[in-house]
């Protein structure tokens, strides 16, 4: 496959990134080498966003990306998330630190924190402004967060400082359409969608899915993630541990689906009601 320009949106006041980037949850459990060589591959094509979590495998994923990555950091936009647990203000310093060196790095683009914690959200807002100025990380976000969590995190860091809030979606799983999309494009927060193929579920043989991908010589995969692209200014984070299904991830970035077909999947998959919180896997 040869690289083709993969189109960007903003990530958040920092950053412009790939519309399609490299979630890495549950990597522990894949082939090491065959996962290493997907995420460089991924970079090859332009899939620069890699996103992990030190709650992956324990740490383990993160050494992983920290080889993969090694001797391309500059070319990479690396996030990763602090545990709730962990997310006191001098907590999650500490854990920034073990993630540092766990993906042979000083810094990192940006710093979740993975769900809404029980520590009070001050402290780890000013966790992560510390780090910010000392130059550990250049931003700073959260997962997991409904609209009305995401409203408080604005509210108590200030404008223009939360740089995203990533949350699941996937065709089976649209509730995010409702008002958390809506909410993080009115406050100017970035939406990050992790599994975009849901978690083991794939509707691979649907029968719009299989013929709206046949229309375009494509998988069904990258047609789901054509479509969420298109629904919500969604960056997608779907996980690739082979070469060819992050060659495929790649294909879908230039993807463009005609109002009908959209249409057509949109009734497929609708969005469903309107539920309290997010989902989550």
């Amino acid at each position: 496959m040869t690289t083709t320009e993969i189109p960007t949106r903003p990530f958040g006041p920092v950053a412009r990134v790939p519309v399609i980037g490299q979630g890495t949850w549950q990597m522990e459990h894949d082939d090491r080498d065959s996962a290493i060589a997907a995420i460089r591959r991924g970079l090859d094509l332009g899939l620069t966003h890699i996103d992990t979590a030190e709650l992956y495998g324990k740490g383990r994923v993160e050494e992983l990306v920290g080889e993969a990555i090694s001797g391309r950091r500059s070319t990479v936009f690396l996030v990763s998330k602090v545990v709730p647990f962990n997310a006191s203000k001098q907590g999650t310093i500490r854990a920034c630190d073990r993630s540092l060196e766990r993906l042979r790095t000083n810094y990192l683009d940006s710093y979740l924190l993975h769900w809404p914690s029980d520590h009070p959200l001050e402290e780890t807002v000013a966790a992560f402004e510390d780090l910010e100025k000392v130059g550990k990380i250049r931003s700073w976000g959260v997962s997991n967060f409904d609209e009305i969590e995401l409203e408080a995190a604005v509210r108590i860091a200030g404008p223009g400082k939360v740089a995203c809030n990533q949350v699941l979606y996937h065709l089976r799983e649209r509730a995010i359409e409702h008002a958390v999309a809506p909410a993080c494009e009115r406050l100017g927060v970035a939406l990050v969608a992790y599994s975009p193929f849901g978690s083991g579920d794939f509707p691979a043989d649907h029968p719009i899915l299989k013929e709206i991908a046949d229309a375009h010589d494509a998988s069904p995969y990258q047609v789901a993630l054509a479509f969420l692209a298109a629904q919500t200014p969604a960056l997608l984070i779907p996980k690739a541990a082979t070469v060819s299904h992050v060659e495929d991830n790649a294909a879908a970035a230039t993807l463009v689906l005609s109002v009908d077909e959209r249409e057509r999947l949109d009734r497929a998959f609708p969005r469903g009601p309107r539920r309290r919180g997010v989902p989550t896997l």
